[in-house]
């Protein structure tokens, strides 16, 4: 999928990137915000919302990296240039978040088994709670009209949309703080954030795992493409498949591709070398392929180390 241009009317207008970095100025201000407010209510839930809301800043970090890291060039040092550095700070995220989560947790349940050792101002805690709720309100306006031509943009929409959710949470147990006087729903909401931040903790370190032991990127279904490849007019064989990828959305692709002699002989090997490559790229996504054109009598015998 490819960005459009976007529409250059208003705010919402601007570009990806920009839009991006304006989402994630809010999302961090408000972030700071709710630390503050957790530290003077005593309010665990606000410190799971901030915790939350660092999920968003985290993803809208790593939004803004996949969109600018593309531009530096690779060096003899680097040869694939500087995208994994995605890779290792959603890495740090998602440690941090698996850490927080279990801390948030462990409090809530001595709260909740202790009810009367921690006060909750519910008044201040509502304040934060609604500013938290209207800063994501608008943010997803904002990413609203990107979002639906952007991928990147899309993923940190719903990263927002969903802590819409965390502070909606925050909202309810301060209301009932404050009329009832009853302190553990504060301890709830906060299990209910903490519940909500695991699972994605857990997605994103899996995704890392699987990037960083170069599996096949998620969807790919390697004999789907030695099928296409084995399609194409003049191809004999495929072997020592490689797919992995370098970050999210930068799959890259090596084969031994066997030949017809005659198609040597003739001069079609440059054909399909082009053939070959622009049915990964315009089949399967695959921008970065690379192949190694063999006459049928050099196949090599495929060992444990080779798809």
């Amino acid at each position: 999928m490819h960005d459009h241009a976007p529409s250059t009317d208003g705010i919402r207008g601007a570009s990806n990137r920009r839009l991006l970095a304006v989402s994630l100025a809010i999302t961090s201000v408000v972030m700071i915000v709710q630390v503050v407010g957790a530290a003077f209510s005593g309010s665990l839930a606000l410190l799971a919302d901030a915790a939350h809301m660092f999920t968003d800043a985290a993803a809208l970090v790593i939004a803004l990296i996949a969109s600018t890291v593309a531009a530096r060039p690779a060096n003899d040092r680097r040869t694939f240039g500087y995208q994994r550095a995605e890779v290792f700070g959603a890495l740090a995220n998602g440690v941090i978040l698996i850490v927080l989560s279990v801390w948030i947790g462990v409090e809530a349940v001595l709260r909740l088994l202790h009810p009367g050792e921690a006060e909750v101002a519910g008044g201040l805690m509502l304040i934060v709670a609604v500013v938290g709720l209207i800063a994501n309100a608008v943010a997803m306006w904002l990413l609203s009209a990107a979002q639906r031509t952007s991928i990147n943009v899309r993923g940190a929409y719903l990263e927002v949309l969903g802590d819409m959710i965390g502070s909606a949470a925050v909202i309810v147990a301060a209301i009932v703080i404050v009329f009832t006087g009853w302190a553990p729903a504060d301890a709830i909401a906060s299990l209910l954030i903490a519940g909500m931040i695991v699972p994605r903790a857990i997605g994103l370190l899996r995704e890392v795992a699987s990037v960083l032991s170069e599996g096949a990127p998620k969807g790919v279904q390697v004999q789907e493409i030695r099928d296409h490849i084995l399609g194409t007019p003049g191809v004999v064989a495929v072997h020592d498949v490689h797919v992995w990828q370098l970050t999210r959305g930068a799959p890259v692709f090596t084969a031994h591709v066997v030949v017809e002699e005659a198609a040597l002989a003739d001069g079609r090997a440059a054909g399909i070398l082009s053939e070959l490559q622009g049915c990964l790229d315009s089949h399967f996504d695959v921008e970065h392929s690379t192949f190694q054109l063999e006459p049928a009598g050099h196949i090599e015998h495929d060992d444990a180390q080779h798809a």
